[in-house]
């Protein structure tokens, strides 16, 4: 997976800064151009309030505070682009950036509503990861995450992957674990999981006639991801994502987001 520009939509809350700093990781481990987006709210000072990319290196260790923004692309191999764009609805300023650019890799904050709450007033994260094609980083707000906000360190080790016959999980585990091999290297572990009797087939790419073992579990097919990923437990879960099947998805949505409103580290969807 080459990852050219990184997207991470903000509204400037907690649950975004937590994101942030995952999409930031991101960008410098691929050296990438990272994208800070807001829809503006009409204050003034807006611009003030975009996520601290200078004392946020600094902090990391790997520039000065007092260091112009310009010297983060020269020094690191990165550069940083804040937009705040004219007031409008969050979902409808995101989905036509994304249609301007087309990004490699979008992050986003979650904060995994639930039940009534979720359906009266949806969730701008999962409307916005159905308007794009590229893969998404979701990081849950209450969640534990895989990058440290404090030091910047990485700790990626165990990568839950639910996989089922379709979509075919090849493409989206190449994209996944290049992801987490990117970031943590090859301590990154695969961990591949199917809910019912017979797994589908999983190779290596570098050897086909390679099989993977793919765990199997029975059962609700997210009360048993959710399982899995406590039991390993995992810093990542990857999933193949196919949309809505069916009116009843339509109601609960998608097995994706279901997962992702109880997921305990970040979710990474990948369309099929």
């Amino acid at each position: 997976m080459q990852i050219r520009t990184v997207l991470h939509p903000t509204d400037f809350s907690d649950a975004s800064a937590e994101a942030f700093v995952h999409a930031l990781r991101i960008a410098l481990a691929a050296k990438a151009k990272l994208y800070l987006l807001h829809v503006a709210s009409g204050k003034e000072n807006d611009v003030m309030d975009f996520p601290h990319v200078r004392e946020t290196l600094a902090r990391w260790g790997l520039m000065s505070a007092n260091e112009p923004l310009r010297a983060v692309e020269a020094k690191l191999g990165i550069s940083i682009a804040k937009i705040d764009l004219e007031p409008q609805a969050p979902a409808e300023g995101v989905r036509r950036f994304l249609a301007d650019h087309e990004p490699d890799l979008m992050v986003l904050a979650t904060e995994a509503r639930h039940g009534a709450s979720r359906w009266l007033h949806g969730s701008v994260a999962e409307k916005l990861a159905r308007e794009t094609t590229a893969p998404t980083l979701f990081v849950p707000a209450k969640a534990r995450g895989f990058v440290d906000q404090a030091r910047g360190e990485v700790h990626l080790r165990h990568v839950v992957i639910p996989i089922d016959h379709k979509p075919k999980p090849a493409a989206a585990v190449g994209i996944i674990m290049g992801l987490a091999h990117l970031l943590a290297g090859m301590d990154a572990e695969e961990h591949f999981l199917h809910i019912g009797k017979a797994a589908p087939r999983v190779a290596r790419h570098d050897a086909p006639d390679r099989v993977l073992p793919v765990a199997l579990r029975q059962g609700d097919v997210v009360e048993a991801i959710i399982a899995a990923a406590n039991d390993w437990p995992a810093d990542l879960i990857g999933m193949a994502t196919a949309g809505h099947r069916n009116v009843l998805d339509m109601m609960r949505g998608s097995t994706t987001e279901r997962v992702l409103r109880q997921a305990p580290c970040p979710v990474l969807a990948v369309p099929a």
